[in-house]
């Protein structure tokens, strides 16, 4: 029968590059020299750790951020920024963590989606993947197609076809 699982991963490598092209362009752009910015990414954690000096800045750092992670092929909502910024002393910070990964719920939302959809098709939740199965590649292609425009406000990838 043929399958494909729905996942929700980062590459690292083009996240890291992303990142550190952003680096680049704040050091070399003249309404940040002699600003104090720091941008650093946990690895281990995936949290994105931004040190601006003003709330506009962090705004500016956050807009150039997801601009250059657009054209490294990632999207911008991977980025989780519903953590607000906090002061400390003379600098403003943030935290900004990574989704990687489909969390519980929006996996029932996903599969919820599915089964809504009228499709002839089975999916089953199996840790962070979600597997879709069904008797046509057809019916596959259009989950894909109702996954695409359900904007669910996570980044999802459709790998592992198989007929």
């Amino acid at each position: 029968m043929p399958s494909f699982d729905i996942v929700s991963k980062v590459d690292l490598q083009t996240l890291d590059n992303a990142v550190n092209t952003v680096k680049k362009e704040v050091t070399n752009r003249f309404d940040f020299k002699g600003s104090h910015v720091v941008i650093e990414l946990n690895k281990k954690d995936l949290v994105l750790n931004i040190e601006v000096d003003s709330d506009m800045k962090l705004g500016q750092v956050l807009d150039v951020l997801i601009s250059r992670s657009m054209r490294q092929g990632l999207e911008a909502t991977i980025y989780d920024q519903s953590k607000e910024p906090y002061q400390s002393g003379k600098v403003y910070k943030k935290e900004v963590p990574i989704r990687n990964g489909i969390k519980q719920e929006d996996a029932k939302k996903i599969v919820k989606l599915i089964k809504d959809s009228g499709t002839k098709v089975q999916a089953a939740i199996m840790d962070d993947i979600v597997r879709v199965t069904g008797k046509k590649i057809d019916d596959l292609q259009e989950v894909i197609q109702k996954c695409r425009e359900a904007n669910l406000g996570i980044p999802l990838q459709y790998i592992n076809m198989k007929s």
